[in-house]
């Protein structure tokens, strides 16, 4: 079976890596992945797959499936949206196209597949959360497990990722003229101001992994008018869900004091689909690192007190076992979402990283669909975490 993989890893690698160049080469951001889905859907119709577009009302997403629909049911996820700017400075482009190399791998090792094998094209990761609206609309229901790896700036077994949300903050006052007449007017902005300083002071005693940060969108229109609206937006991140929900209860808190005593009064509202953190599967992500092994590539414990981000796989990974692994395509001085990371994935690095992956994810998605022990060690991995 590894034979027969490796083979078809192989065999497919050139075309891999076109269609990695290709989506490299034309970027496009959240929702609007229309040549990147209509790539990656033709090359699974041609190899027979059972392809359906616009899932989950999502004019970019789509699901690929091989198999008899029964379990044990495995979902390979691809992601394959930029960043404004920066192009694939995330390295989606080889997400997509290790996840497509594994489906393709698996389909030609198990012609007579008794269970299901699952591509899943998932757009906006970056901000828009097309997981979890795939979650919302049923697209995950019935999946034993889900796989996708990360490129990153470290060989590490799973992905320290916090859970997330973005947060706006208004405060209302009254207009008036500084001078003219300064008693009557109440500053919306100085509210803002002192929830700024207040957050500045929650800092020091947050816990592991919590996190604010701001920004000032709207504070005011003109320095002779006493602003009447500020606005700022706060990116909020908790090692865990609760624990990001916590801290945004705290900052709620923190803004109405704040107006009881400048006289406003205040607005917080979610402005963002809101990402939970990742939850590791030692059964899944353990299989695959022993897996990718074989290719020369050593996953770790990631670093403690090291925190990357977070993404819409946490929503997934929180539903169902789930793996979602960092390979490094560049050195660990290095970091994503910048133009080093963004040509490191379309280098002969990130080339090798993304054939390894493929392989590595196709011999796991096989050890989940052939091993009903493995699965069964996965699920109970995943209800221990609860």
């Amino acid at each position: 079976m590894t034979d027969r993989i490796r083979h078809e890893i192989d065999r497919h690698a050139d075309e891999l890596w076109r269609i990695s160049q290709f989506l490299h080469d034309n970027p496009e951001l959240a929702f609007q992945e229309h040549a990147a889905c209509a790539e990656l859907v033709a090359v699974l119709s041609t190899a027979q797959f059972e392809v359906v577009q616009g899932i989950a009302d999502l004019p970019t997403a789509f699901r690929a499936r091989w198999g008899t629909g029964a379990s044990p049911h495995v979902a390979l996820l691809l992601e394959y949206d930029a960043l404004p700017g920066l192009g694939h400075a995330c390295g989606h482009n080889l997400i997509a196209t290790a996840g497509l190399g594994a489906a393709l791998a698996v389909r030609h090792a198990l012609p007579d597949l008794a269970g299901t094998l699952e591509v899943i094209g998932t757009p906006a990761e970056e901000g828009g959360g097309g997981k979890i609206l795939e979650l919302e609309a049923g697209v995950f229901d019935g999946i034993d497990a889900a796989l996708m790896f990360h490129p990153g700036v470290h060989d590490w077994r799973y992905a320290p990722l916090t859970a997330q949300i973005e947060v706006a903050v208004r405060f209302y006052g009254r207009a008036a003229h500084p001078t003219g007449n300064p008693t009557e007017g109440i500053d919306a902005l100085a509210a803002l101001v002192q929830l700024f300083t207040a957050l500045a002071m929650l800092r020091s005693r947050l816990p592991l992994g919590s996190h604010v940060q701001g920004i000032v969108t709207q504070g005011g229109t003109a320095t002779n008018i006493v602003p009447e609206l500020a606005e700022g937006r706060f990116g909020v991140r908790g090692l865990t869900t609760a624990a990001r929900d916590d801290l945004v209860a705290q900052l709620t808190e923190c803004a109405h004091g704040i107006a009881r005593a400048t006289g406003t009064t205040v607005e917080v509202e979610a402005v963002s689909t809101g990402y939970q953190h990742v939850r590791d599967n030692a059964a899944l992500s353990g299989t695959f690192a022993r897996h990718l092994a074989e290719s020369g590539i050593t996953l770790t414990e990631p670093e403690p007190g090291v925190f990357l981000g977070s993404s819409d796989i946490g929503d997934v990974s929180n539903t169902l076992p789930a793996i979602h692994p960092f390979l490094a395509i560049a050195d660990a001085d290095r970091s994503d979402h910048t133009p080093e990371f963004a040509a490191a994935a379309a280098s002969t690095r990130g080339r090798a990283v993304m054939l390894a992956a493929a392989r590595a994810l196709a011999e796991t998605a096989v050890d989940v669909l052939t091993r009903p022990e493995l699965l069964d060690q996965a699920w109970q991995d995943f209800h221990a975490a609860d």
